[in-house]
């Protein structure tokens, strides 16, 4: 059971003007609760793999940690869903931890951000890395064409960081925060360099989101979906260019379009194609 993205199901379909029996295959959902040197810090419900770099980009984007060396030990008890973390030269108290904090799968509200953490983890990009039009296709096609987990459940979130020209790293989950907290963590844990990095996204591009790519340190998300007027104005702000529904051979770009060049333009800037 532990560390399966997903189970079939028993279910009655209708199709067809029938009702038939058949096996559905469904995304698996997992609870996992964080200790943090011994107290309950957050429970977080997602997806049961690459539970270590889930645990590690989460801190870091919560302002506990800012590197991997911050982390004296991390062990996981996948069988009964804990992490358990000790932090090097850093007491944390409880009251720190504001309250402890149930940290949902879904959208909205249901994730809390605390204001001092983003002002602390945050990050401006100056980075001058440009994508082509094309390249930025190609990127949400391929992201999409090696996603077999959402195609056979439709209840996943994918998340790529890319270069220009190809995947590194994909993660999935049922939450879209937690599939860029797992790609965080694989960034931090290997020493990844950003500056020329991009992120490929399935969800939509809110407030949380721009806010996570900035404290990763990417300067370009590409996204199926759309953004909201707070994610494209933190995007300006933070200097990350933000781009949305890149389907088939379209896209939008809200914010920063220098990054993004037209390929059949020489380097004219591309707003919608």
């Amino acid at each position: 059971m532990v560390n399966e993205v997903r189970r079939t199901q028993p279910i009655t379909k209708y199709e067809y003007g029938k009702l038939f029996e058949v096996e559905d295959t469904i995304a698996t959902e997992y609870p996992l609760t964080v200790f943090v040197n011994g107290e309950e810090f957050a429970t977080m419900v997602c997806t049961p793999t690459h539970l270590k770099e889930l645990v590690i980009g989460f801190l870091a984007s919560d302002g506990i940690i800012r590197f991997p060396d911050d982390i004296d030990s991390l062990s996981i008890d996948d069988e009964k869903g804990f992490a358990y973390v000790q932090l090097k030269n850093k007491q944390i108290s409880s009251q720190s931890f504001v309250t402890k904090r149930f940290i949902g799968s879904c959208c909205g509200k249901s994730r809390q951000f605390y204001f001092q953490h983003d002002a602390k983890t945050a990050k401006t990009i100056r980075s001058r890395n440009t994508l082509t039009v094309q390249q930025s296709i190609h990127l949400m096609k391929t992201m999409q064409e090696d996603s077999s987990d959402f195609q056979l459940t439709g209840g996943l979130h994918n998340t790529a960081l890319c270069t220009k020209d190809k995947v590194i790293v994909s993660r999935s989950d049922i939450g879209r925060h937690n599939a860029l907290d797992k790609i965080y963590g694989y960034c931090m844990e290997n020493n990844i360099s950003l500056g020329d990095k991009v992120l490929v996204f399935s969800g939509r591009i809110s407030s949380e989101v721009l806010l996570k790519v900035s404290k990763i340190g990417v300067g370009i998300i590409l996204s199926k979906s759309a953004p909201t007027t707070l994610a494209i104005e933190l995007a300006e702000d933070l200097g990350i260019t933000a781009v949305g529904f890149v389907r088939g051979n379209r896209l939008n770009v809200y914010s920063h379009p220098e990054r993004i060049i037209n390929d059949l333009t020489s380097r004219k800037n591309s707003y919608t194609v």
